[in-house]
Protein backbone atom coordinates (compact mmCIF):
# COMPACT_ATOMS: atom_id res chain seq x y z
CA UNK A 1 0.00 0.00 0.00
CA UNK A 2 1.61 3.22 -0.80
CA UNK A 3 1.64 6.41 1.89
CA UNK A 4 -1.37 7.52 3.56
CA UNK A 5 -1.33 9.98 5.80
CA UNK A 6 -4.80 8.25 7.78
CA UNK A 7 -5.25 4.81 8.25
CA UNK A 8 -9.06 4.25 9.71
CA UNK A 9 -8.99 2.97 13.37
CA UNK A 10 -9.88 -0.78 13.19
CA UNK A 11 -13.45 -2.04 13.90
CA UNK A 12 -14.18 -3.08 17.03
CA UNK A 13 -12.68 -5.88 17.90
CA UNK A 14 -14.62 -9.39 17.54
CA UNK A 15 -13.84 -12.84 18.42
CA UNK A 16 -16.51 -14.06 16.06
CA UNK A 17 -14.34 -16.35 13.89
CA UNK A 18 -10.68 -14.41 14.45
CA UNK A 19 -7.46 -14.75 15.07
CA UNK A 20 -5.25 -12.74 17.01
CA UNK A 21 -1.85 -12.01 16.55
CA UNK A 22 0.41 -9.44 18.48
CA UNK A 23 3.52 -7.64 17.85
CA UNK A 24 5.07 -7.53 21.59
CA UNK A 25 7.44 -4.27 21.86
CA UNK A 26 5.94 -1.04 20.26
CA UNK A 27 2.57 -3.01 20.25
CA UNK A 28 1.20 -4.37 23.62
CA UNK A 29 4.45 -2.97 25.53
CA UNK A 30 6.46 0.32 25.29
CA UNK A 31 9.66 0.52 23.51
CA UNK A 32 12.34 0.98 25.80
CA UNK A 33 16.27 1.94 25.83
CA UNK A 34 17.40 -1.44 26.83
CA UNK A 35 15.00 -4.85 26.05
CA UNK A 36 15.58 -5.80 29.88
CA UNK A 37 13.87 -2.30 30.82
CA UNK A 38 10.62 -3.72 29.64
CA UNK A 39 8.85 -5.51 32.26
CA UNK A 40 5.73 -7.83 33.30
CA UNK A 41 2.60 -5.63 33.94
CA UNK A 42 -0.15 -7.48 35.76
CA UNK A 43 -2.74 -5.59 33.90
CA UNK A 44 -1.43 -6.46 30.39
CA UNK A 45 -0.82 -10.44 31.92
CA UNK A 46 -4.56 -10.71 32.66
CA UNK A 47 -5.45 -8.79 29.17
CA UNK A 48 -3.35 -11.91 27.30
CA UNK A 49 -5.07 -14.51 29.80
CA UNK A 50 -8.14 -13.27 29.19
CA UNK A 51 -8.39 -12.41 25.51
CA UNK A 52 -7.05 -15.89 25.02
CA UNK A 53 -9.92 -17.39 26.76
CA UNK A 54 -12.45 -15.33 25.15
CA UNK A 55 -10.60 -16.22 21.41
CA UNK A 56 -10.51 -20.06 22.25
CA UNK A 57 -6.80 -20.05 22.13
CA UNK A 58 -6.80 -18.29 19.03
CA UNK A 59 -4.16 -15.41 20.32
CA UNK A 60 -0.22 -15.66 19.38
CA UNK A 61 2.54 -13.02 19.82
CA UNK A 62 4.93 -13.13 16.50
CA UNK A 63 7.87 -10.90 18.40
CA UNK A 64 11.68 -10.22 17.43
CA UNK A 65 12.50 -11.25 21.04
CA UNK A 66 12.97 -15.35 21.95
CA UNK A 67 10.32 -17.10 23.32
CA UNK A 68 11.74 -16.83 26.85
CA UNK A 69 11.54 -13.35 26.53
CA UNK A 70 7.91 -13.04 25.43
CA UNK A 71 7.03 -15.32 28.44
CA UNK A 72 9.31 -13.92 30.76
CA UNK A 73 7.14 -10.70 29.58
CA UNK A 74 4.02 -11.91 29.30
CA UNK A 75 4.71 -13.88 32.45
CA UNK A 76 3.59 -17.59 30.08
CA UNK A 77 -0.02 -16.08 29.29
CA UNK A 78 -0.16 -16.52 25.88
CA UNK A 79 1.02 -20.60 24.62
CA UNK A 80 1.49 -19.61 21.36
CA UNK A 81 4.17 -17.29 20.36
CA UNK A 82 6.93 -17.12 17.29
CA UNK A 83 10.21 -15.54 18.35
CA UNK A 84 12.94 -14.42 16.79
CA UNK A 85 11.21 -13.48 13.96
CA UNK A 86 9.98 -16.63 13.05
CA UNK A 87 13.20 -18.67 13.19
CA UNK A 88 11.24 -20.35 16.37
CA UNK A 89 8.04 -20.79 17.39
CA UNK A 90 5.68 -22.39 19.52
CA UNK A 91 2.51 -23.99 18.68
CA UNK A 92 -0.80 -23.59 20.56
CA UNK A 93 -0.68 -27.17 21.62
CA UNK A 94 2.98 -26.36 23.52
CA UNK A 95 4.70 -27.99 20.07
CA UNK A 96 8.36 -26.29 19.89
CA UNK A 97 10.19 -25.93 16.51
CA UNK A 98 13.28 -24.47 16.23
CA UNK A 99 15.71 -23.29 13.45
CA UNK A 100 19.54 -24.65 13.77
CA UNK A 101 21.80 -21.56 15.11
CA UNK A 102 23.53 -20.33 11.70
CA UNK A 103 27.41 -21.16 12.34
CA UNK A 104 28.11 -17.56 10.72
CA UNK A 105 27.18 -15.77 13.66
CA UNK A 106 30.36 -17.11 15.12
CA UNK A 107 31.96 -14.36 12.95
CA UNK A 108 29.60 -11.53 14.46
CA UNK A 109 30.02 -12.38 18.28
CA UNK A 110 34.07 -12.44 17.12
CA UNK A 111 33.98 -8.60 15.57
CA UNK A 112 31.07 -6.93 17.66
CA UNK A 113 33.59 -6.60 20.07
CA UNK A 114 35.86 -3.99 17.89
CA UNK A 115 32.62 -2.14 17.28
CA UNK A 116 31.98 -1.83 20.86
CA UNK A 117 34.86 -0.40 21.49
CA UNK A 118 34.24 2.30 19.59
CA UNK A 119 31.10 2.95 20.69
CA UNK A 120 30.28 1.66 24.33
CA UNK A 121 26.96 2.61 24.35
CA UNK A 122 25.48 0.38 22.09
CA UNK A 123 23.52 -2.50 23.06
CA UNK A 124 23.80 -5.81 22.28
CA UNK A 125 21.90 -9.36 22.06
CA UNK A 126 22.57 -12.48 21.11
CA UNK A 127 18.97 -14.41 20.67
CA UNK A 128 21.52 -17.58 19.74
CA UNK A 129 19.89 -17.70 16.60
CA UNK A 130 20.31 -13.86 16.02
CA UNK A 131 22.87 -11.37 17.36
CA UNK A 132 21.23 -7.84 17.75
CA UNK A 133 22.63 -4.22 17.90
CA UNK A 134 20.33 -1.73 19.32
CA UNK A 135 21.78 1.74 18.84
CA UNK A 136 19.14 4.14 20.03
CA UNK A 137 21.11 4.87 23.01
CA UNK A 138 23.92 5.74 20.38
CA UNK A 139 22.26 7.68 16.84
CA UNK A 140 25.69 8.40 15.95
CA UNK A 141 26.79 5.20 15.85
CA UNK A 142 23.68 4.47 13.14
CA UNK A 143 25.86 4.63 9.86
CA UNK A 144 28.63 2.78 11.67
CA UNK A 145 26.46 -0.17 12.92
CA UNK A 146 24.65 -0.37 9.15
CA UNK A 147 28.23 -0.33 7.54
CA UNK A 148 29.19 -3.23 10.15
CA UNK A 149 26.13 -5.58 9.67
CA UNK A 150 25.88 -4.83 5.53
CA UNK A 151 29.65 -6.08 5.51
CA UNK A 152 28.98 -9.35 7.02
CA UNK A 153 26.20 -10.11 5.25
CA UNK A 154 28.18 -9.63 2.32
CA UNK A 155 30.29 -12.37 3.42
CA UNK A 156 28.10 -14.69 4.97
CA UNK A 157 24.65 -16.40 4.49
CA UNK A 158 23.17 -14.04 7.16
CA UNK A 159 20.24 -11.70 6.63
CA UNK A 160 20.08 -8.36 7.65
CA UNK A 161 16.71 -8.03 9.59
CA UNK A 162 15.60 -4.45 9.28
CA UNK A 163 14.57 -2.44 12.39
CA UNK A 164 13.66 0.31 14.35
CA UNK A 165 17.72 1.55 14.99
CA UNK A 166 18.70 -1.40 15.35
CA UNK A 167 20.50 -4.06 13.09
CA UNK A 168 20.05 -7.29 13.69
CA UNK A 169 22.03 -10.26 11.71
CA UNK A 170 19.86 -13.74 11.86
CA UNK A 171 20.02 -17.01 10.01
CA UNK A 172 17.69 -16.79 7.03
CA UNK A 173 15.21 -19.17 7.24
CA UNK A 174 11.05 -17.90 8.76
CA UNK A 175 10.35 -14.65 8.88
CA UNK A 176 7.14 -13.30 11.13
CA UNK A 177 5.04 -14.16 7.61
CA UNK A 178 6.11 -17.59 7.45
CA UNK A 179 5.04 -18.03 11.25
CA UNK A 180 1.53 -16.65 10.80
CA UNK A 181 1.03 -18.52 8.17
CA UNK A 182 2.39 -21.49 9.73
CA UNK A 183 0.28 -20.60 12.77
CA UNK A 184 -3.54 -20.12 10.07
CA UNK A 185 -2.70 -23.89 9.06
CA UNK A 186 -3.21 -24.90 12.56
CA UNK A 187 -5.78 -25.61 15.36
CA UNK A 188 -7.31 -23.86 16.85
CA UNK A 189 -6.64 -20.90 14.17
CA UNK A 190 -7.38 -22.96 10.65
CA UNK A 191 -10.25 -21.03 8.71
CA UNK A 192 -10.38 -18.07 11.32
CA UNK A 193 -9.57 -14.59 10.17
CA UNK A 194 -6.50 -12.90 11.12
CA UNK A 195 -5.38 -9.71 12.67
CA UNK A 196 -2.07 -8.80 13.10
CA UNK A 197 -0.93 -5.87 14.60
CA UNK A 198 2.73 -4.45 14.73
CA UNK A 199 5.04 -1.31 14.49
CA UNK A 200 7.97 -1.63 12.47
CA UNK A 201 9.50 -3.15 9.69
CA UNK A 202 9.73 -6.18 10.75
CA UNK A 203 6.09 -6.33 10.49
CA UNK A 204 5.67 -5.43 7.36
CA UNK A 205 6.06 -9.00 6.22
CA UNK A 206 3.24 -10.42 9.13
CA UNK A 207 1.17 -7.45 7.42
CA UNK A 208 1.41 -8.76 3.62
CA UNK A 209 0.71 -12.29 5.17
CA UNK A 210 -2.37 -11.70 6.85
CA UNK A 211 -3.64 -9.46 3.98
CA UNK A 212 -3.12 -12.48 1.48
CA UNK A 213 -4.85 -14.35 3.86
CA UNK A 214 -7.97 -12.05 3.75
CA UNK A 215 -7.08 -10.74 7.09
CA UNK A 216 -6.27 -7.44 8.67
CA UNK A 217 -2.96 -5.89 9.16
CA UNK A 218 -2.92 -3.08 11.95
CA UNK A 219 -0.25 -0.31 11.67
CA UNK A 220 0.98 0.95 15.73
CA UNK A 221 2.44 4.18 15.57
CA UNK A 222 2.80 7.20 13.29
CA UNK A 223 1.63 7.02 9.35
CA UNK A 224 4.48 5.36 6.88
CA UNK A 225 4.33 3.33 3.65
CA UNK A 226 2.77 0.16 4.96
CA UNK A 227 1.36 -3.25 4.17
CA UNK A 228 -1.44 -2.44 7.25
CA UNK A 229 -5.19 -1.37 6.12
CA UNK A 230 -5.80 0.07 9.36
CA UNK A 231 -3.79 2.05 12.40
CA UNK A 232 -3.34 2.85 15.93
CA UNK A 233 -1.56 5.75 17.39
CA UNK A 234 0.40 3.74 19.97
CA UNK A 235 0.78 1.08 22.52
CA UNK A 236 -1.93 3.00 24.99
CA UNK A 237 -4.51 2.67 21.72
CA UNK A 238 -3.95 -0.80 21.29
CA UNK A 239 -4.45 -1.78 24.98
CA UNK A 240 -7.64 0.84 25.28
CA UNK A 241 -8.70 -1.29 21.63
CA UNK A 242 -8.12 -4.87 23.26
CA UNK A 243 -10.05 -4.26 26.34
CA UNK A 244 -13.29 -2.51 24.83
CA UNK A 245 -12.93 -6.47 23.33
CA UNK A 246 -13.42 -7.29 26.89
CA UNK A 247 -15.59 -5.33 28.51
CA UNK A 248 -18.71 -6.14 26.92
CA UNK A 249 -18.01 -4.09 23.35
CA UNK A 250 -17.31 -6.23 21.11
CA UNK A 251 -18.75 -6.14 17.52
CA UNK A 252 -20.96 -9.43 16.60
Amino acid sequence: MSHQDVLARPDPLSDQGASLLLDLDGTIAPIMPRPHDVVPSPARTALMRALRERFGGRLAIVSGRTIAEVDRVLQGAVVAVAGVHGLERRTADGRLERAHPDPALDIVRAELPKLLARFPDLITEDKGLSVTIHFRSAPEAASTVNAFARDIVDRTDLVLQPGDTVAELRGPGAGKGAAIRAFMHEAPFVGARPIYLGDDQTDEDGFAAVGALGGVGVLVGPPRPTAATRRLANVDAVMDWLSAAMSGNMAT
